[in-house]
């Protein structure tokens, strides 16, 4: 497992093929959707403070407020500063087909598709190249040796730089692997989503395949920041997550009060301990935060300096333990497309 002799900022590589990245990532969706509204000049705020802080990855999808995202992105790393600017590494989800009414259809991985998605991709984003590409979900009607050989035609190009997978099990970790090399895989990690530990994670270990965990606050709810009396702004995703209702968002805040626990008697915050125990997983994970304002990105970066021992870890774990958040991590429609879960 993890050792301490690393600094709390030393670079972590996305696998062995991988670019060296700072050890938290900025997952940058809530800036332009499923989150309620959000403030422009605060988002592109946080993107320069993430910069300015050392975080070198910023991840996004094409179908984030429908391109909305990219141009955010675009906007931000332009008006940043230059070296800022040249360290900044773009990890993009594609694939998602969607209505003017923000409906998901399904998931388009045939190659034509991807060199379609890209080429857009890169106007919005005013790259000439993308760091890594991924598919949001695996398209169940193209194998995905497919869809990963067209990313490596745009490796090859000089287009995409690395392939990423996102969602996807063990066994589709593998075909892809065997077409070519995958930087890391794009999924959700926990305290409260710990399914990858049992074949996904040591299937990408295996394959020296990295990990970009995201939710690793449970879109909030395990922040320490969710109460349960809040309301949600229409469109909010959370609004339809299994997770965030009735019973079940009581049961997980309970959770967070034995979290809260054991992050007061280390002087932390619970976002910051929730964080460090995802860091404390290896050296091939990278977290990814979704602040959407500086504050709580300086919350987040301050996770860094919290090294979990062994009874914090223990105690962390007993007060969430392995499998008993209430509610699965997306409604039952958007389960089905999820690879990662079959």
């Amino acid at each position: 497992m993890t050792t301490h002799t690393h600094t709390p900022r030393t670079p972590r590589s996305l696998g062995t093929t991988g670019p060296e990245v700072f050890p938290l990532g900025l997952g940058c969706m809530g800036m332009s959707a499923l989150y309620g509204e959000a403030d422009r000049a605060a988002s592109i705020a946080t993107i320069h403070a993430a910069l300015d802080a050392g975080v070198t990855l910023l991840d996004t999808g094409d179908f984030y407020g429908m391109g909305h995202n990219e141009l955010l992105i675009n906007e931000a790393l332009r008006t940043a500063p230059a070296a800022a600017r040249e360290r900044a590494l773009t990890s993009v989800k594609f694939g998602a087909l969607r209505t003017v009414e923000g409906a998901f259809t399904g998931y388009d991985g045939r190659p034509e598709a991807v060199k379609n998605f890209l080429a857009y991709s890169l106007q919005r984003l005013g790259r000439d190249h993308i760091d890594i590409y991924r598919i949001a979900r695996v398209d169940p009607d193209v194998p995905i040796e497919e869809t990963v050989g067209a990313i490596a035609e745009a490796v090859q190009a000089g287009h995409v730089r690395h392939v990423g997978l996102s969602e996807v099990g063990a066994d589709t970790l593998r075909r892809a692997a065997a077409v070519t090399p995958i930087s890391d895989l794009q999924i959700e990690y926990s305290l409260i989503s710990r399914g990858i530990e049992r074949e996904i994670l040591p299937t990408a270990r295996e394959l020296g395949i990295g990990v970009t965990a995201y939710g690793v606050l449970s879109r909030g709810l395990i922040s320490g920041h969710f109460s349960r009396d809040r309301l949600l702004a229409p469109g909010d995703f959370r609004g339809m997550s299994p997770r965030f209702q009735g019973e079940n968002l009581h049961r997980n805040l309970e959770l967070v009060e034995a979290l809260r626990k054991v992050a007061e008697a280390r002087g932390v915050s619970v976002a910051q301990t929730a964080i460090a125990w995802v860091l404390s997983r290896g050296e091939d994970i990278v977290p990814l935060v979704g602040a959407r304002r500086r504050d709580r990105l300086a919350e987040a970066l301050g996770a860094l300096d919290v090294t979990l021992g062994p009874e914090e870890l223990a105690a962390v774990e007993q007060a969430v333990p392995e499998g008993s958040a209430a509610g699965a991590r997306y409604p039952e429609a958007q389960m089905a497309h999820l690879d990662s879960e079959h």
